[in-house]
């Protein structure tokens, strides 16, 4: 079989991945000359924790499974099994993190309470004030700026794959996909994964009421840290955004422990990642409603280094670099991706939301399994 992909990202290339894994032909397409979209403007977190029960969490530990397959095979993804902590500092974000590690999936999510003296033990570079930290054994960690390209290079080392960047689809039908070269590639499926671009060929092909919203991030870089983080690092906002935590604890602190205005108007929470090179990625905001800023605002910023500067109870290294990013989300929480058919034989895929990196894998080996590759 050969299979035509449209979209470079890490929603495109894990499909990629399980075609040429089954045997396929490749021909992946990329707008840009190389990924710029969410997949590299986002923390490369394998994020189980707080996924929702049910359908989102069996796609992220199937995920979580796939990833540290994949990074036994290429080792330039980078995967670490770090885990992650959630940082709790106040007797009502205690109560939320007590009533998650009291749910049924709590031991297959990896959770457990670590005090604070656990807690520096497992991450000496934490040396701020807090009570302790919810542990995710289960969370890891991936390079998102190097790991698409990584997967390109062992994709094409078996002869099967063909990477075509700057090719802009104009057209698509089945089994046929034309570029702005005026090429025209054939194959016997087509999947369209372009990440938040939902206009034009999308809506064409979809339809104008695709249930998918974009969402734009705010995010930073620093200068290497001059120790090992060695897990990732969230602070207890992070309650506030994922839906694990959902219940009455969470309602409590939500009524009881408002987020502070510039926390609260740019919906926020502090994520914190080590590079491999020692920099944090740092981040983020949630912003909804468009049209979307040009440019990046500093209030946020502020937040973010005084709440990481609190964990660590030292200054952060010098911010290097800041970005805005965009992704598609389904409009539908129930669903972990927006699958669709649009043509006989074209599949789009498209809305992970910020589970991208986290649930790629996944994804494309159920839309995999659903075409019968």
């Amino acid at each position: 079989m050969r299979v035509l992909i449209v979209g470079a990202g890490a929603l495109g290339t894990l499909h990629a991945w399980h075609a040429v894994d089954r045997g396929h032909e490749v021909v992946h397409l990329e707008r840009e000359t190389e990924a710029r979209g969410a997949s590299v403007r986002n923390f490369g977190l394998v994020w189980v924790g707080g996924r929702a029960s049910g359908a989102e969490l069996e796609t992220a530990q199937r995920a979580r499974e796939l990833w540290q397959r994949i990074g036994g095979l290429v080792p330039g993804v980078g995967f670490r099994a770090n885990g992650s902590l959630t940082v709790v500092r106040t007797e009502a974000e205690r109560a939320v993190a007590d009533q998650v590690l009291a749910s049924a999936d709590a031991a297959a999510r990896g959770l457990k309470w670590l005090d604070a003296a656990e807690v520096r033990h497992r991450n000496p570079a934490l040396r701020g004030e807090f009570t302790g930290a919810l542990l995710c054994e289960r969370d890891a960690a991936v390079e998102s700026r190097v790991a698409l390209p990584a997967l390109r290079a062992h994709l094409a080392a078996t002869g099967r794959y063909t990477f075509l960047p700057g090719r802009e689809v104009r057209d698509v039908a089945p089994g046929t996909v034309r570029d702005d070269h005026g090429d025209t590639h054939h194959g016997d499926t087509v999947v369209l994964a372009t990440g938040a671009h939902l206009t034009g060929l999308v809506r064409e092909l979809a339809g104008p009421a695709l249930p998918v919203r974009r969402v734009r991030l705010q995010m930073a870089q620093t200068d290497p840290l001059d120790e090992p983080l060695t897990t990732s690092v969230a602070d207890a906002d992070s309650f506030r955004y994922y839906p694990a935590y959902a219940g009455t604890a969470l309602d409590a602190l939500r009524a009881g422990q408002p987020q502070p205005p510039v926390a609260a108007g740019h919906r926020m929470q502090l994520l914190m990642v080590q590079r491999l090179d020692g920099g944090l990625t740092i981040g983020d905001t949630h912003e909804y409603d468009e049209p979307f800023a040009f440019d990046v605002t500093e209030d946020p910023y502020d937040h973010l280094t005084a709440t990481a500067e609190a964990l660590l109870g030292r200054p952060l290294p010098r911010v290097r670099r800041r970005w805005a990013g965009v992704y598609a989300q389904c409009t539908d929480p129930s669903l972990v991706v927006h699958r669709q058919r649009v043509a006989d034989g074209v599949w789009l895929v498209t809305g992970p939301g910020g589970r991208g990196m986290t649930c790629s894998p996944a994804i494309g080996e159920d839309t995999a399994n659903e075409i019968g590759w």
